[in-house]
């Protein structure tokens, strides 16, 4: 009989495996130039999937610990943590877009130009992801909710720190399916993760996006 062996990738939670591609992919591969729309909306969509994803799972975990894998056996509680999922994915990509078009609008672009590029991209996304069969009846509203944020944005108030990340700390606070008074107690540190999160992929786009490239602005001589 063969005799199976673990692996130390064995040992790691679920949602690391899961992830861990995505990881080594965002930290090894050589960041490339942003200079055009397809590029930023790429962009926009994987950053934001991989700040929710990992913010969401790993406060699941520090909060259940050893028993973390045994409330994947709850159907219940995996369907929350899905509509959590979506929820949090949302926020994180309202902010990030909210400082992408801040960093277009530092370029010289006008803010009729940069709420065009904008709008696109963002309605690219979310007609791309549809409405997902776990995401919870509440999904295309808060959709709509990022599409009104971008569509009404003053993009020359957004500045180039963690200002225009205002949305994706709440959000992984109130949809995280955690009880109500851990997450009073955890409130403080569980935003400032998600804050934490944020510098790596802010400190990425100041070095990739080049903001004249995308909206046709001359450089200044």
């Amino acid at each position: 009989m063969h005799k199976s062996t673990t692996t130390q990738a064995d040992l790691q939670p679920w949602y690391e495996r899961l992830l861990a591609p995505v990881q080594r992919f965002l930290q090894k591969r050589r960041l490339q130039p942003i200079r055009d729309a397809d590029a930023l909306r790429a962009f926009l969509q994987t950053r934001a999937s991989f700040v929710a994803q990992m913010t969401l799972y790993g406060y699941l975990r520090t909060r259940s610990g050893v028993r973390f894998p045994e409330l994947f056996n709850n159907d219940q509680f995996v369907a929350s943590i899905n509509i959590a999922k979506w929820h949090v994915w949302l926020a994180c990509l309202a902010d990030l877009a909210a400082y992408a078009g801040g960093m277009l609008r530092r370029s010289g672009a006008s803010q009729a130009a940069v709420r065009e590029v904008m709008q696109r991209l963002v309605d690219e996304i979310l007609a791309e992801t549809g409405r997902p069969p776990d995401a919870g009846p509440e999904f295309p509203a808060h959709a709509q909710r990022v599409r009104a944020r971008v569509a009404l944005c003053d993009w020359a108030a957004q500045a180039d720190g963690d200002g225009p990340f205002v949305e994706s700390p709440g959000a992984l606070v109130y949809w995280a399916p955690i009880v109500e008074e851990l997450k009073v107690l955890d409130e403080e540190i569980v935003r400032n993760s998600v804050r934490f999160r944020w510098n790596e992929i802010r400190e990425q786009l100041r070095r990739a996006l080049d903001a004249q490239a995308i909206m046709g602005v001359a450089p200044s001589p």
